[in-house]
């Protein structure tokens, strides 16, 4: 069982505090989470740092705590750019690199800002992935895509892990979750989605990786949680929800109702709901002041949870 935590990322124009920062990373190494993570907005109503700079900043500041984003939009990004990108962040981190990737949805309402087709994202989504892969793990790479061609091409270095770092993948549908099972090496839930939900694709990835002989044990399965911890209940949803609406520039109801604010008490019943439900990686993305968030989830929340699939892993 292993605990994550959100990497400060929401900073207005000249309040970035590289000395808070620094303290931030090197508080959460000792306090023992396995990892820290970012997310990508690159359009929208907040104002949040890249997180592939975040990233690498992080990494630069810690020892042993893993990096991660999740997740990237990568539909919205040159596959062989990002594959560049990420394979330099790997070595320079010494292989703490988590990657998470994402689609952009349905919806796609940014996606006329970065030149992309509507009606061809998860084909481009798709595409991207493998080839960022065989960037990774080929050489030469020779690739013919419907969106990029790679002849005889090289990528050096490769990544510091070995095939490549871990690549997360979420989803709701069917068709979602098999991609994430034939394409990544782990399942992520997204902090929008309840735990009854999140239940239901664990159990569909779970029957999904039978169906390909893949070892459950070799694809982890994680899950976002939004948290706020406040000794007043009442206080700390008012909280969430002001914040959340910041966030997603309006009031989504979903969002909300996943979200975990309460009491400590309050917060380890809902993060214990979670870990029955098959996460063994928990990411606690933080609402509120994030230094203060995360002292309060280390001492008064995550002591109450007890592992369901073996011990705690710091």
């Amino acid at each position: 069982m292993r605990f994550g935590i959100g990497i400060p990322q929401f900073f207005s124009d000249h309040e970035f505090d590289p000395e808070a920062f620094r303290r931030f990373l090197r508080r959460a190494e000792d306090l023992g989470f396995e990892s820290g993570w970012t997310q990508e907005q690159v359009l929208g109503a907040s104002s949040q740092l890249s997180p592939l700079e975040t990233m690498t900043y992080a990494a630069a500041c810690t020892e042993r705590l893993r990096v991660g984003c999740a997740v990237f939009v990568t539909t919205l990004h040159s596959p062989v750019h990002l594959a560049n990108s990420l394979a330099t962040l790997d070595q320079l981190s010494g292989g703490r690199l988590d990657v998470g990737v994402g689609s952009g949805g349905p919806r796609g309402g940014i996606f006329p800002a970065f030149g992309v087709d509507r009606e061809r994202y998860i084909a481009r989504f798709t595409e991207g992935v493998e080839l960022m892969k065989a960037l990774w793990t080929e050489d030469p790479v020779t690739f013919t895509g419907e969106f990029w061609q790679v002849e005889n091409g090289g990528m050096h270095p490769k990544p510091f892990q070995e095939p490549h770092p871990p690549i997360w993948m979420g989803g709701g549908a069917e068709a979602a979750l098999r991609r994430a099972v034939r394409l990544g090496t782990g399942f992520f839930g997204a902090g929008s989605s309840p735990t009854s939900r999140f239940a239901e694709q664990v159990t569909t990835v779970r029957r999904l990786l039978a169906e390909s002989d893949r070892d459950p044990a070799t694809f982890p399965i994680a899950k976002r949680i939004y948290t706020l911890v406040d000794d007043d209940a009442d206080r700390a949803r008012t909280r969430m929800n002001a914040a959340l609406e910041s966030i997603y520039g309006a009031r989504v109801e979903a969002i909300e109702s996943a979200a975990v604010a309460g009491t400590p008490a309050d917060c380890a019943r809902a993060a214990q709901e979670v870990i029955d439900a098959g996460a063994e990686l928990v990411l606690f993305t933080q609402i509120g002041d994030p230094e203060e968030q995360m002292e309060r989830l280390a001492a008064e929340v995550i002591p109450q949870l007890v592992p369901t699939n073996g011990p705690f892993v710091g």
